[in-house]
């Protein structure tokens, strides 16, 4: 295990997010010596609501921004003494990459490249005795796999969708200022997440919000797509250890040994609402609809994240049937952060994604 580092004054890219926003909550939680500085563009799945109660705390600052602003970026990096930046900031919606790829290539490559460049000319400055960039990405990266196997870190790149190619091109990035300049780099490829602020675009969060309002649940394809997955908090556990403790260079894949199909997570959380809301059980199942199919949807994703487990000491310490049961309870007591964010701007691409109409 390489020499444990402890960031001091820590860069959040995208902390307004679903991931970023649980992972800021968890390092002021648990770090007292070390201040977060939050840059988020606040676009549509941004949302400073997913960082209530925090505000007033000193180790914490928001800076709204764009990671493409290389001023800006090379502005915080000194004025804050940024000692690690952990990089969230991502377009990462499959469907939105396919009908517009252009702004996936812009923030999820151009972006990074933009972050790596100041950050590596102030690792080189002097300015700071030690530096970490961590590149939180995705498994999606790796394509699609058959009925067996599972994705290690040595898995060739084969990404499917704009989304993940241009997220595969950010960790190539990653990986090149590495090997050229020795930068501090290292990066996460983490399994499909869950759990309290995420947006209701994603599987889990839509179901939640349709099942309630008694809307369709839309369903890619067949309903057998098969995804492993990790609660959020779990992941924000990984991405801290992976940060403190991972080897430079390194890539770490980060699963919850979790593998659902689409259509039994559907079923799922479709019971245990009809319990929790004195519906009959079996009703909201009536609501699932199944519509035509992604173009070049992966199959199936799993994670074999043994090295994370034997490097970094990290396992999941969810079990899904707790993971699943906390995150309904916590959107059934959140209605009015839910129709926040699916409300506005966001309204017109719901209905026509989703056929709400």
């Amino acid at each position: 295990m390489a020499k444990s580092f402890k960031p001091v004054s820590l860069l959040v890219t995208g902390g307004a997010g679903f991931i970023g926003a649980n992972f800021i909550h968890h390092v002021l939680q648990g770090n007292p010596g070390c201040r977060v500085i939050n840059l988020d563009l606040l676009t549509y799945a941004g949302n400073l609501e997913n960082l209530k109660g925090i505000e007033a705390d000193p180790r914490y600052e928001f800076v709204k921004g764009d990671i493409c602003d290389a001023e800006l970026i090379a502005a915080i990096l000194y004025r804050e003494e940024i000692d690690a930046v952990v990089h969230f900031a991502a377009e990462s919606h499959v469907d939105r990459s396919i009908t517009g790829p252009e702004v996936f290539v812009r923030t999820n490559v151009l972006g990074t490249q933009v972050l790596l460049e100041e950050c590596r000319k102030r690792w080189v400055s002097g300015s700071v005795a030690d530096f970490r960039f961590l590149q939180v990405s995705t498994d999606e990266v790796y394509g699609s796999l058959g009925s067996s196997g599972l994705f290690t870190e040595s898995t060739p790149l084969a990404a499917n969708s704009p989304y993940s190619a241009s997220k595969a091109g950010a960790d190539l990035l990653v990986r090149a200022y590495h090997e050229t300049y020795g930068f501090p780099a290292l990066n996460t490829r983490c399994s499909n997440n869950y759990g309290p602020y995420q947006f209701p675009e994603k599987l889990i969060p839509l179901m939640i919000h349709n099942i309630i309002a008694q809307k369709p649940l839309p369903v890619y394809g067949d309903g057998l797509n098969v995804r492993d997955w990790l609660h959020v908090k779990d992941h924000s556990r990984a991405v801290e250890a992976v940060l403190k403790n991972g080897l430079p260079g390194g890539v770490y894949n980060v699963g919850g040994n979790n593998e659902w199909r689409n259509i039994d997570i559907v079923n799922l959380v479709c019971d245990i609402l009809d319990k929790k809301l004195g519906r009959a059980l079996g009703s909201s199942r009536k609501l699932i609809t199944f519509v035509k199919d992604r173009p070049g949807h992966d199959r199936r994703y799993a994670i074999d994240a043994s090295k994370m487990r034997k490097e970094l000491g990290w396992e999941p310490s969810y079990t899904f049937e707790k993971g699943i049961d906390e995150t309904i309870d916590w959107y059934l007591d959140n209605q009015e952060w839910v129709r926040e964010v699916t409300s506005g701007a966001y309204r017109d691409y719901y209905e026509n994604m989703y056929g709400e109409r």
